[in-house]
């Protein structure tokens, strides 16, 4: 699986782990930014780049997901659910991660590095990439509604 990944200045040694550790689980990790510290970056670009990478290869046929991390993944998820076609969640245990996937087919996990040890956003995001979508007919009607007001914007009943 591809992995695209994005973070601000708040979660750089997190993602400089994830990146190491879960390469190593055989994921392809492609870093999306940024590449040097600077308190005063701005993460929108990197997270919205990292989402659009990911729809792209969804609609390639490609099995990718993404992460974008933050201080507390709140504005992260923000901007990479501005990208059409992108499910980001954020998630802050493994039932919100798990749930996101089964439930939520999300496409993209973010998470705050100021809120969690590495150890256990670790375990949180490596829930998120090993957990199917159920393709319980509910949750593809519910997502099905998402879209269709994401591309027309009709809400639908």
């Amino acid at each position: 699986m591809r992995v695209h990944i994005a973070t601000d200045h708040a979660g750089m040694e997190l993602s400089a782990h994830l990146i190491t550790a879960l390469a190593a689980k055989g994921y392809e990790m492609v870093d999306h930014g940024p590449q040097s510290y600077d308190a005063e970056d701005d993460y929108p670009s990197f997270c919205i780049n990292a989402a659009l990478a990911v729809v792209a290869d969804q609609a390639a046929g490609v099995d990718a997901l993404g992460i974008v991390l933050g201080g507390s993944g709140n504005g992260e998820q923000i901007a990479a659910n501005k990208v059409k076609g992108v499910r980001a969640a954020l998630a802050w245990n493994l039932s919100t991660a798990q749930l996101a996937r089964e439930h939520n087919n999300a496409n993209v996990v973010a998470v705050g590095g100021r809120q969690h040890s590495v150890e256990e956003a670790t375990e949180i995001i490596e829930a998120f990439l090993a957990e199917p979508f159920s393709d319980a007919e509910r949750h593809v009607r519910r997502i099905g509604k998402i879209a269709t007001y994401e591309t027309t914007g009709d809400v639908v009943e």
